[in-house]
Formats: C-alpha cells, structure tokens, sequence
C-alpha cells in the first residue's frame, strides 16, 4: 500500500502538520455512486482500527510530540478509544495504596467554540487569530492514543525554562531514549503494521530547539531503517518583530540543523514564509494559524503524487527524492507556490485566457535543448540573513539541477506550450541524461484535476485578484520542488552569519560541514565565474 508515516516535532510542526490532517479527512467520500470515488489512497496516510465500541477506525499513521501544554484542551484519548485506552492499561485501575489519595488537577485549558461545535454535530463558528491559541483549536481529526506523545520535560512558552536551543533539543531527545527507547516505545507499532512502508515524512522546526531534537531523532531512524526513504519538512517561524540576538540564535539552531540533517534524510526542505507576499495573500505573520496554513498548501501540494490513485499521475517520495537529488548529495530543496481562484460557472478557465503571469519560464539554453526552471508566486526558501529588513540575497541566476512540479485544478491544458518544452521524462531516459550530460536539467510533472479545498479550520487568506475578496470553496495550485545552485550561496551566506556565534569547540566542524555541503551544489557543471566563492 505503500504507507508513509508522519512524524511531528513541536508547535510549529503541529500547526503545519494540522492544517495537513485537516486537508487529507476532506478527501473521503461516503457516496456509494463511483464516479464520486475519492481520488486518494487513504491507505497512504491513514490506518485502519478498533475502536473501544469494536466499530472499525481509519485514523492517521502519525506520531505528535509537543512540550506540556502545547496539546491545548485536546486529550491522549478521544471518544473512540476512551474505554479500550483503560483496557489496555489495566495497571492504571490498580492501586497498590489501600490509604487514602490526594488528587492534584491542574486547571484544564477550556475548548474553543470551534471544537465543541464540532463535536456537537453543529456548525462550527468562524475561527479568527484571537480564537486559534493552539494547534487542537483547530483540528477536524481523531488520532489513535499511541499516537499523542507529551513531553514533560519542558512546558511549552515557558519563559523560565524556554525550549529554544539546538543543544537543549538534543539533550532532551538523549535522555529520553534512554530510558524509553523512543522509537521502540513510538513508531514501531505503525511501521510494522505498514505493509509496504514508503517512507517517513519528519515535519519539525529547525530555528529551534527542536531542531536538535528532530537531528538525533533522524538519526536513530537511519539506524534503525537503513533505506527507507526520510523526508524532512524544516519550519521556521517568521524573524518580523523579533530583536538581533535571538535572530542570530535561531540561525545557530538551524545551521546546526542542517549540518546534522543533511548526514541522515534523504530531502530537507526548509520552510519559511516570503518577506514580500503578492496582494492576492492576506497573512497575519504573528499568527502561526496564518503561516502555518500558507505552507501546508504547499506541502500538501507537491505530495500529492504519493498518495494518487491515477497510476499515470503517482509516484513516491522515494522516486520524487531520487530524481531531485541528481548527483547523489544533494538533498536540501526548496520549494514552490503560486494559486488561482477557480473559475465560476460560465467564466472562462485561466487556460482559455493568456497563461498565469506567475508560471514563468526561465529563458532557454543557448543549444535550445532545455528549459532553466518553472518560476511561480512564492518561494519559501529561506534568506537565511540576519537583518530582517534585507529583502534580497544579492545572489546571481541560480543553476536548477531537478524540478518536481505539480499542477492541481487545472484542466488538462493547462500550460500546454510550457509542458511541451519542459524536460519531462521517464526514469530510464532520466538516468541515460544524467550520463550523458550531467549538469542537464531534470523536470518532471504531475497533474490532477484535484483542487486545494479551503475547510473551515483554514483561514482566509487567499485573495481574488480582480475584487480582493476572500477566496472559498477551493483554489487551483501549482506547487514546485527542487534543487539548485542557490542552495550554495544561502549555506555560505548562514555559514558566514552564525561562525562568531558558536562556541569554539564547535565552530571548525559546523563551519567545515556547511563548507562542504556548499560544494555539492557546484559538482557536475560549470558557472563560468569563480564569482562568490570563499578565499
């Protein structure tokens, strides 16, 4: 069935990985009529279950770790499992004490409206950035107890004891290993029920201390399950209103992050949102509910592919990380956006107009044998540069390697000219490419006529173009993933940013690791120009 499980690390992983959930519970159809059958595989992402009253489940293969308090009002159990929960763990009824107890209760955290409309069966109110205080606010999804994982470690916002350092992530993640075993205790019960696992997405922050964390844990899956595929979704939150000191942390962090995640997954693509948004996105950045939802488009986006039902339109993360990673080391990508509203009854399609101002096309090589790179709306790869303020990298054109894109919504025109010159080929003739020239560059497409659905767990911010009026219903997609010569320029640039920064002891390796990631990025063809390498 080729199963993915999904591991999440954190609020800021959570938030993202939520607004995922939600997306994915929109795509079952109950109608027995088949021209209205779902075009996911819902096997991909989500498991089959007993509840506690013996009535078959179908909840998501995933494991969410937080900090105490990051839950919100959300419980280990839900109305599905209360009852078995207890008869699992008979020893919890049990009391070796005959004495009387004393039972000390925290004050539980109160449900939003939204979720008790939801599980009242009634329409839920609206959310707004007021109403929305942790990820579970939010959330249309029951999981399977084993899947809620607190720690207790740290308490989540704690200005005491905050839980922002790369060290202290690994730490936690060492000590808890220990005596755990985290993976033994956590993920083994999905992997060994998947049938054909293929592979695991890890959706973690990397300006945090959870980015430690999140390395020590991918490393202990790479030990475990040697060749399966590991793919991480690197959050970072936005650096707007925050001071020059804990900028400069928070790019320690992530430099540490990458430099250890780089050893292990098989793709990192770090995610933050654009400095300079388009008029048709309204984003509140201190809202993660906000932020959070911008990216989980993306994301949800260019996997699609993996969880497809139309054989000629799927593929998996493993082949989508085979082709990105061209010459083998190079496994840190970026990614992609642009949307358009879906066209009402009676409106033409934006394929019958002139072609969206925001697929460009890079201009072709001078031998005319291929297309540079498919340019959309929104990049979020992040600057990586510690003044805030500084709109640009100043890098030159970069050199794209590999491109995944996915169109989804559009009719099968879309973009027709454009999908004629891109380089969209099969894996035998990609493979003859990459010997025969080596610095060619490698697109493929996916396409389905599946639309983003905006639910009411997501915010308002897509825009018409024409009115400024909230987008709903759904929205059309282009999402692209790839690999390009950027990626130097951006290690180089956190490379010079973080070096004063780091402890002594530590300065040489990191300085040395994220060198030499850098390097990749050049193998296998020429700039011309020696311009912007280090003395």
């Amino acid at each position: 069935m080729h199963e993915i499980i999904t591991v999440q690390l954190g609020q800021q992983s959570n938030y993202l990985a939520t607004h995922f959930w939600n997306t994915q519970e929109s795509y079952f159809t109950y109608s027995e009529d088949p021209q209205e059958e779902s075009p996911i595989n819902h096997d991909t992402h989500w498991r089959p279950g007993v509840g506690a009253d013996g009535s078959e489940t179908y909840l998501p293969r995933t494991v969410i770790y937080d900090l105490k308090g990051g839950f919100g009002s959300m419980r280990k159990t839900n109305a599905l499992y209360d009852d078995l929960a207890a008869s699992e763990n008979p020893a919890q009824n049990l009391s070796l004490w005959n004495g009387p107890t004393a039972v000390t209760k925290l004050q539980p955290i109160e449900q939003s409206s939204y979720q008790a409309g939801l599980e009242a069966g009634v329409e839920p109110p609206p959310l707004t950035t007021s109403s929305v205080r942790y990820w579970s606010d939010f959330n249309r999804v029951f999981y399977h107890p084993r899947s809620v994982v607190q720690l207790n470690d740290y308490e989540v916002n704690s200005s005491i004891m905050p839980f922002e350092k790369f060290v202290s992530g690994e730490e936690l993640f060492g000590e808890l290993d220990k005596e755990h075993d985290l993976l033994d205790r956590d993920l083994r019960l999905f992997a060994e029920e998947a049938d054909q696992m293929q592979g695991i997405q890890i959706m973690a922050s990397l300006d945090d201390a959870w980015g430690g964390f999140a390395s020590r844990y991918l490393e202990r899956l790479r030990d475990e399950y040697g060749k399966t595929v590991l793919w991480v979704w690197g959050a970072q939150d936005p650096v707007a209103g925050v001071s020059r000191d804990k900028r400069l942390t928070r790019l320690g962090n992530k430099a540490r992050a990458l430099s250890e995640l780089y050893k292990h997954a098989s793709i990192v693509v770090p995610l933050a949102v654009p400095q300079r948004l388009p008029n048709t996105l309204q984003l509140d950045l201190s809202s993660r509910w906000h932020t959070s939802a911008l990216l989980a488009s993306a994301v949800e986006t260019i996997t699609l592919p993996s969880r497809l039902k139309d054989v000629a339109n799927r593929a998996t993360l493993g082949t989508i990380a085979d082709m990105l990673n061209t010459m083998g080391r190079q496994s840190i990508a970026g990614l992609q956006m642009s949307f358009d509203a879906v066209p009402q009854e009676g409106e033409p399609n934006s394929s019958e107009k002139k072609p969206h101002p925001s697929h460009v096309f890079d201009q072709q090589r001078e031998d005319g044998n291929d297309i540079e790179q498919i340019k959309l709306d929104l990049d979020f790869s992040p600057s990586d540069q510690l003044d805030s303020y500084s709109s640009r990298n100043g890098f030159k054109k970069p050199k794209v390697f590999s491109q995944n894109l996915v169109w989804r919504g559009y009719p099968e025109d879309k973009n027709q000219d454009g999908d004629a010159r891109m380089t969209d080929v099969d894996d035998d003739e990609r493979e003859r490419n990459r010997r025969r020239r080596p610095d060619e560059t490698v697109t493929k497409s996916y396409k389905t006529p599946l639309s983003f659905p905006l639910l009411s767990s997501f915010p308002q911010i897509f825009r018409d173009a024409k009115t400024g009026e909230p987008l709903t219903g759904h929205v059309n997609i282009t999402g692209s993933v790839s690999t390009d010569s950027s990626v130097s320029d951006r290690l180089k640039l956190l490379r010079t940013t973080v070096a004063r920064s780091i402890g002594v002891e530590d300065r040489e390796n990191l300085s040395n690791d994220l060198a030499e990631m850098a390097d990749e990025y050049h193998e296998g063809w020429s700039s011309g120009s020696d311009e912007g390498e280090d003395d």
